[in-house]
């Protein structure tokens, strides 16, 4: 074990809880694998290793070192993928990697050993830096007390394979209390979604539970601080307001700074799939500034602009999408509803954007049976089934769509 890098990861969660909001240096920032590049977009494991290979190695050039990947990402292939493109090129002591246990995957705890063991495998790896577990909440969390995952993980640390225990958290702030409350001395950190639009929001309550982890004395990583690239691309009057301020600052850096300059925030990662997100990004943190009193202002204003303007609060996590038993592409069909909702209401290309994704094999909208399985899945707590009768109501309401042979 490298026993530097522990000290160097178990020092930086002492500072995390310590720090004020100006010091956030460069191993504050993460590199989010969920969304990594691919060759054909209808086929999520024909990774594009040479862009992926260049996105990593700039982003460790630019100082940066921590991998977020998962079990479940791109198809239950993404830690090979990781394997290949950063642990076989770098030396061990260059990244720290973070992966997560599938909570709604195992199935008792035998399959707990099982599929620990074959993340080991996947990602080439003796040990993880970081390890979490996976998307928590009221659907999986009683068969995680029953099967005791929380100590589960604590005794691959007490062996040497983890050094830094989580857990990624999609749920309301009162099982976010009663989890760190009866199994808080189990959890070092907590990962929570924040962001400037989820704030406030009911079905996320992202102040709320940031506050509850900071009860708990539990430092934050950040994931969706752009909400699935939703706050990269806003309406055109919000984007007026960021430019007319700061006409060389990104859209997409007001979201990083945001969740960045929340009190008790560790970390933030953004899932990258450019080499202008990579070097966007750094640069944001590598000279970060907190988020000034007029620029809190202006992001209630832009907040207030896109909830006006968006229909439906999809992150495109594709959860919703793994147990579906007819296939529907939902996250690519809320994407598509949301931008007819939020432009003029044209919506050709949106249409034949529609209809190919239904005629290549996936599910149209009104192929849902209604079984639920999505909603159960949604980190979002979503209505999805009543969403996706709105796209059906849009997309399949006129003579648009052909019909299936």
């Amino acid at each position: 074990m490298n026993l530097m890098n522990e000290e160097t990861v178990r020092d930086d969660l002492m500072r995390a809880q310590e720090r004020d909001a100006t010091d956030l240096r460069p191993q504050k920032f993460g590199f989010g694998c969920m969304r990594l590049p691919v060759t054909d977009k209808s086929d999520q494991t024909s990774f594009d290793y040479a862009k992926i290979e260049a996105l990593f190695d700039e982003f460790l050039r630019q100082g940066f070192r921590y991998f977020d990947t998962a079990y479940t990402y791109h198809g239950y292939h993404c830690e090979e993928a990781v394997r290949r493109a950063l642990v076989e090129r770098h030396d061990r002591s260059e990244f720290q990697l973070a992966t997560k246990m599938p909570l709604r995957d195992f199935k008792d705890g035998e399959d707990l050993e099982k599929i620990f063991a074959e993340q080991l495998a996947n990602c080439g790896v003796e040990y993880f830096d970081f390890y979490l577990m996976h998307n928590m909440g009221h659907n999986v969390y009683e068969k995680c007390r029953k099967y005791d995952v929380f100590h589960f993980v604590q005794r691959k640390k007490a062996e040497g394979k983890i050094k830094v225990v989580g857990m990624s958290f999609h749920d309301m702030p009162e099982l976010l209390d009663e989890i760190l409350e009866n199994y808080g001395d189990c959890l070092d950190f907590v990962q929570l979604q924040i962001n400037y639009i989820d704030w406030e929001q009911p079905n996320v309550k992202a102040r709320c539970c940031l506050e509850v982890a900071r009860k708990y004395g539990k430092p934050v990583t950040v994931m969706e601080p752009c909400k699935g690239g939703t706050l990269t691309n806003i309406p055109a009057e919000a984007e007026k307001l960021m430019k007319d301020y700061a006409p060389n600052a990104s859209v997409a850096s007001w979201a990083m700074r945001f969740a960045a300059s929340q009190e008790g925030v560790f970390r933030v990662l953004s899932g990258m799939n450019s080499m202008e997100q990579v070097l966007d990004n750094t640069a944001t943190f590598r000279d970060f500034k907190p988020l000034s009193a007029e620029e809190y202002a202006i992001i209630r204003k832009v907040t207030e602009i896109i909830n006006a303007n968006t229909a439906i609060p999809c992150t495109a996590c594709e959860y919703c999408t793994h147990g579906c038993p007819k296939n529907i592409a939902i996250p690519n069909y809320f994407a598509l509803y949301n931008s007819i909702e939020r432009t003029t209401g044209s919506f050709s290309s949106q249409q034949v954007y529609y209809n190919n994704t239904a005629l290549s094999g996936r599910g149209k909208a009104s192929d849902c049976i209604k079984c639920g399985k999505c909603e159960q899945a949604c980190p979002q707590h979503l209505p999805i089934r009543k969403y996706l009768e709105d796209v059906k109501a849009k997309f399949e309401g006129g003579n648009f769509f052909p019909t299936r042979k």
